[in-house]
């Protein structure tokens, strides 16, 4: 008679085994790491597996990253990819307003601005998060809870599944901001949206709903989060379904605009965001990964990622490089006009004023810089 799984397991599983781990697992600020217990597609919990939840932890500044986290976000993945008893990762933020927008704008403007060096090392820590998520040898989700904007876009693409709620924005800031979605935008857009609309986002940096990112093939899933007199609804501020405009072209995620916009967004204040279908969604797609062969699962993701990790590995060195560089004026001046500005004043410079000066030659100084930024400038 042949012995049970619980008694080979009692009697052949090592007493002690070798961690594999650069440094131990630490608390960082900013950054969450909790394992949660697995769950079968019935919703048992299964005893001694677990889901690793990775979450930025920063809602007052919409989960931006700073240097510090973004430290963070590599030791958890390694800790996630290395743990025994892990299934999948869910990378997600904290609260439901956005779950990530980027590196964080104050730290930019008001410590890597115009000091190039170091910007390209906080860059080889960008670069090793990304490749942290892109090597880890467990599926990892994105739990898009918001925005996922900028530099949270590019590390959410980095991501095998995306599952988001419908009030969700997705985007680059890129030019608009002085930079260039160079972070893994312009490696992964057109492999999973097409050249043409990966230039739309990564060039004009408009903004897109979760609805519009679904049907893009961008996002796995996508759920309602708003609840009107305790019902949930679609996102009202959006097109939700298929139709022909005045040009013939079909309609679908679209932001509506107008009087319609205005009362969708009132109709959003007025209502209760609930993540609760989100997390019931997350949960079933862990539930999923956990009926898989491990290893079968690991070498799938392996291959399965080849077209992101042969561009990002082709282009992360000399990206790292520019965007240093870029600290010196077009980054300096985005960053700051977007830190020092404000609702009043705006955010974003004169581009034509920006431009008018360069095209009669005028220097890249301290002087233009200062003249450029929102609310100071004659």
């Amino acid at each position: 008679m042949s012995e049970s799984i619980t008694e080979l397991i009692r009697r052949t599983a090592p007493e002690e085994l070798n961690d594999h781990n650069l440094v131990p697992q630490k608390v960082v600020e900013g950054v969450l790491y909790e394992k949660k217990p697995a769950r079968t597609a019935a919703g048992k919990v299964v005893d001694k597996l677990y889901n690793a939840w990775i979450t930025l932890d920063n809602p007052k500044q919409y989960n931006s990253y700073t240097t510090d986290m973004v430290k963070g976000v590599i030791l958890a993945f390694r800790a996630a990819s290395n743990a025994r008893d892990v299934n999948a990762v869910v990378f997600t933020g904290a609260g439901d307003k956005a779950f990530c927008t980027g590196g964080n704008t104050k730290e930019y403007a008001e410590y890597y601005a115009r000091n190039p060096q170091e910007y390209r090392q906080y860059m080889r820590l960008f670069n090793d998060m990304v490749s942290s998520i892109l090597g880890c040898d467990k599926p990892v989700i994105c739990r898009v809870n918001g925005m996922r904007i900028g530099g949270g876009q590019e590390i959410g693409m980095a991501t095998d599944f995306t599952v988001a709620q419908d009030l969700a924005n997705f985007g680059q800031a890129g030019p608009k901001h002085g930079s260039a979605a160079i972070g893994g935008a312009t490696d992964f857009l057109p492999l999973m949206i097409g050249c043409e609309q990966a230039m739309v986002s990564a060039t004009l940096c408009e903004a897109f709903s979760a609805h519009k990112a679904y049907r893009l093939g961008i996002c796995h899933d996508i759920v309602p989060a708003l609840k009107i007199d305790g019902k949930f609804i679609a996102n009202p501020a959006v097109i939700t379904d298929r139709y022909l405009d005045e040009y013939g072209r079909i309609i679908h995620g679209e932001f509506k605009t107008g009087e319609a916009a205005a009362a969708a967004r009132k109709l959003i204040k007025e209502g209760e965001i609930d993540l609760s279908l989100l997390d019931e969604k997350v949960e079933a797609l862990c539930a999923k990964l956990l009926a898989t062969f491990p290893e079968c699962m690991t070498k799938s993701l392996e291959e399965l990622r080849k077209p992101k990790l042969t561009a990002w590995n082709l282009n992360k060195e000399n990206s790292r490089a520019w965007l240093a560089l870029n600290m010196m004026n077009e980054a300096n001046l985005g960053f700051r006009a977007f830190n020092e500005g404000n609702k009043e004043v705006g955010r974003e410079i004169d581009f034509i004023k920006l431009r008018q000066a360069l095209a009669v030659g005028t220097p890249w100084t301290p002087a233009l810089i200062e003249s450029l930024i929102p609310g100071k400038g004659k």
